[in-house]
């Protein structure tokens, strides 16, 4: 530890009940970030359940069925208004994130030394950037996808004894989506947690490469559990899965390489010189 450093975490150091206020502080402007996104989210709410409801437009469109009117329904008087503030809640949550990122990093900035505080930030700008990631490919392939196959099931037209259609809730197709975005989202979170464990020491690349058996068989049982009981959600969760895996033992590989340099480079300054003939 650095001289400067001690300098800066001295002068960040604070009293408890000053640490409370600060805690106050940032803690009220995440909530009052939410509540204003829950609030412009509860008001588009119907603007966006039909932006949710296009992936489901264009497995209609895949499955051939451009003479099927997409329809949705709600048996319960209530169902379509607490789906609207489910969706306004999470959509809130989406759009605040940034703001709570940033409150979280302000309030534990001051208890990390400068190269920490380097090394953190770069992280807490890729996280956000993974889970749109996650979210894109729920909604732009997955998904549809998804829905594809459960039209396929149908026995619709004139040669079916029993019709049999599809007329998803507008409850279970949100908590259907949401599930995917979400399970998708926290997923995409892998490389930036074991980046993180291998930064500080406790994961190696070697490491995971020997648990990389364990790895592929808790990928399908995380997948089991995050996503709807149908093989095509969990396949498709757990390979996305498998190769963050990989891009994590990259990751881990890197930061090996270049640790091992920065501590080559510091034994060869530590080295005396070489005494005049």
């Amino acid at each position: 530890m650095t001289s400067k450093d001690k300098d800066d975490i001295e002068a960040s150091s604070a009293p408890l009940i000053e640490h409370l206020i600060e805690l106050r502080k940032r803690l009220m402007w995440s909530l009052g970030g939410f509540f204003i996104a829950f609030l412009v989210c509860f008001f588009f709410a119907k603007q966006l359940f039909n932006l949710l409801v296009q992936p489901f437009k264009w497995a209609v469109h895949w499955a051939g069925l451009q003479n099927q009117q997409v329809e949705l329904i709600y048996t319960a008087p209530q169902e379509f208004f607490f789906t609207q503030i489910k969706l306004a809640m999470f959509g809130g949550l989406v759009i605040a994130f940034p703001l709570i990122a940033a409150q979280l990093y302000k309030f534990v900035a001051p208890g990390l030394y400068r190269n920490e505080r380097a090394a953190f930030l770069p992280f807490l700008i890729a996280s956000p950037i993974l889970f749109v990631m996650g979210g894109a490919l729920v909604y732009f392939f997955f998904t549809p996808m998804v829905m594809w196959f459960f039209l396929a099931m149908q026995q619709v037209g004139p040669d079916q004894d029993v019709q049999i259609s599809l007329l998803p809730k507008v409850s279970e197709y949100l908590s259907l989506i949401m599930t995917l975005i979400f399970s998708f989202g926290l997923v995409f979170q892998l490389p930036v947690v074991t980046t993180l464990l291998a930064r500080v020491g406790l994961l190696t690349s070697q490491g995971l490469k020997e648990k990389r058996k364990w790895a592929i068989v808790l990928a399908f049982v995380v997948a089991a559990v995050l996503t709807p009981p149908d093989p095509m959600s969990q396949i498709g969760l757990a390979l996305p899965t498998i190769i963050l895996y990989e891009i994590s033992i990259w990751a881990a590989r890197m930061i090996e390489k270049k640790r091992q340099e920065q501590a080559a480079e510091a034994a060869a300054a530590d080295e005396p010189a070489a005494p005049a003939s």
